[in-house]
């Protein structure tokens, strides 16, 4: 079996693209997987890491945000597009896959279209409960759509819709570390409440905001945080922990590796509202506070977190308000040990064991009727 696998961008894309990759050579140990990126996004570091071979195209997103550099960027992107398919025919021709998977972010387009033009079985893995352009228009030639939330057929025709599930990391999905190992790890102390704040593999400026401008909280409340920060703010935050003199209660990160160690030292979680990160935080089961992001296609963040919210399962606050209203918020839910029981239990009766695992059903399925 050979298996091109297609996106990247961001942890949560990347992260469920190695889980399918994982699950095909367990099943298919002899399988040949190729992956293909985008240049210079963090997929070109962590896939190698992983194991795989990756090959990259010039490809870039539409810049939202209409600054005078992002304007420049945007008016490249007609050329970018079209280096990137003629790039990606000749990976696609030497490779000669069986089928080809994409996982969302910018490669997925040029390497699923021209993937379908060429004669390729494709298959779509969507990861948000609102699907994006992109995978409305690569869904009209894929063979299979997997899709981890109900009422997909509002975006793709409903006989090549798979409820599978979103892939996660096996450390995630099987979560054995317990409380005492994760704050060991992070060198904080188990008797005392932890806080964990991700805003993503890439790091959420709104979040880290909140926290940069609140830093006194936490010594003043006697909570404890783990932050990832991302890369862009990470040495700000270094500097300004220190001069706070709150290292005792602040553990900056740039990127944590053993998030299945920072899940189980966490009492509760500040998060983005990513798909793959609520996939993530329902194995985990721990109180969360949503904060969508503002700065993506269609408002998707906010439709994922707001279908936990109407199940009881998380709490949501908006980009706008996190500021003000986020960290107090916090320290309510964590003085009311009741409340975060149930949201425990309510986010954790929304998780979708071996979506991976799924996926591989229907790619098996696709190659057998080939």
């Amino acid at each position: 079996m050979k298996v091109i696998i297609s996106g990247g961008g961001s942890g949560g894309h990347i992260f469920p693209a190695l889980a399918i990759a994982n699950a095909v050579k367990q099943r298919h140990p002899g399988a040949e997987i190729l992956f293909v990126g985008a240049e210079g996004r963090m997929e070109m570091e962590k896939v190698p890491a992983a194991g795989y071979e990756i090959k990259g195209l010039p490809i870039a997103g539409l810049q939202r945000q209409l600054t005078v550099e992002n304007i420049f960027k945007n008016l490249q992107l007609p050329y970018k597009v079209i280096r990137s398919r003629c790039k990606v025919r000749g990976i696609i021709r030497d490779f000669n896959p069986d089928i080809v998977v994409g996982v969302g972010g910018f490669a997925s387009e040029p390497t699923l279209k021209m993937a379908s033009r060429m004669g390729y079985i494709t298959l779509l893995q969507e990861q948000n409960s609102y699907a994006g352009l992109t995978n409305k228009t690569l869904a009209k030639t894929a063979a299979a759509i997997c899709v981890a939330y109900d009422g997909m057929q509002r975006f793709f025709p409903a006989d090549k819709i798979v409820y599978t599930g979103n892939p996660v990391r096996a450390d995630i999905e099987n979560l054995s570390a317990s409380h005492s190992e994760g704050c060991a790890h992070f060198g904080v102390d188990d008797a005392k409440p932890v806080m964990l704040s991700v805003g993503g593999s890439l790091g959420a400026r709104s979040i880290n905001r909140m926290i940069l401008d609140n830093l006194a909280f936490f010594k003043d409340n006697d909570i404890q945080l783990i932050w990832q920060t991302g890369r862009w703010m990470y040495n700000e935050a270094v500097q300004a922990v220190s001069a706070a003199g709150v290292e005792q209660w602040v553990k900056v990160n740039q990127f944590i590796a053993r998030m299945d160690l920072a899940y189980a030292a966490a009492d509760m979680v500040i998060s983005r509202a990513g798909a793959i990160a609520i996939s993530e935080l329902c194995f985990v089961g721990k109180p969360v506070i949503l904060i969508p992001s503002p700065n993506v296609a269609e408002d998707h963040q906010t439709k994922n977190a707001m279908a936990l919210a109407s199940k009881g399962a998380a709490v949501v606050v908006t980009d706008s308000d996190c500021g003000t209203k986020g960290l107090p918020l916090a320290l309510e839910l964590l003085r009311d040990g009741e409340r975060c029981q149930r949201m425990g239990q309510a986010i954790k009766a929304l998780a979708v064991p071996h979506a991976a695992d799924r996926i591989v059903d229907q790619i098996d399925r696709l190659l057998n009727k080939k």
